[in-house]
């Protein structure tokens, strides 16, 4: 197997990137957020929008990044991927439903598009998950 000291430092390096994308991800969702509640107001900020719009599909290819990350580590570390087989799912999951958040989103059309209220359950959905596996990795990490 690998180094021990390096695979601490590549454990660490997982849990600090996948803090960021969490934040990110909240990030994201405030700017959903206010998007929203500006537009059910009839007013539209479309610096706001811009922002939401360029960052959502940044996040869409960084974020499942961490989780194929955190695999290739674990998988150096202990041969096999399914060692912490919830930190696992719920990482898949986040993997998966941010997918299905990116493609839902290609099909919001117009201010009264049926698919922006599935695009914001799942983004909170998400958001929930990110909580949850910040915590899980916090019990593997120490």
């Amino acid at each position: 197997m690998t180094d021990k000291q390096l695979i601490a430092y590549l454990k660490l390096l997982h849990g600090t990137y996948n803090t960021a994308m969490m934040l990110l991800f909240m990030y994201q969702g405030l700017l959903g957020l206010r998007t929203r509640r500006n537009r059910m107001r009839g007013r539209q900020d479309f610096r706001l929008i811009k922002r939401h719009r360029k960052l959502g599909p940044i996040l869409a290819l960084t974020g499942p990044a961490g989780f194929i990350a955190g695999m290739i580590v674990i998988y150096l570390d202990k041969g096999r991927i399914m060692e912490y087989p919830l930190h696992f799912l719920t990482g898949l999951s986040i993997a998966l439903l941010t997918a299905a958040t990116f493609l839902i989103s290609r099909k919001i059309k117009g201010p009264d598009s049926p698919w922006r209220t599935p695009h914001l359950m799942i983004g909170i959905f998400i958001l929930c998950l990110y909580i949850i596996q910040v915590t899980l990795g916090l019990g593997i990490l120490f």
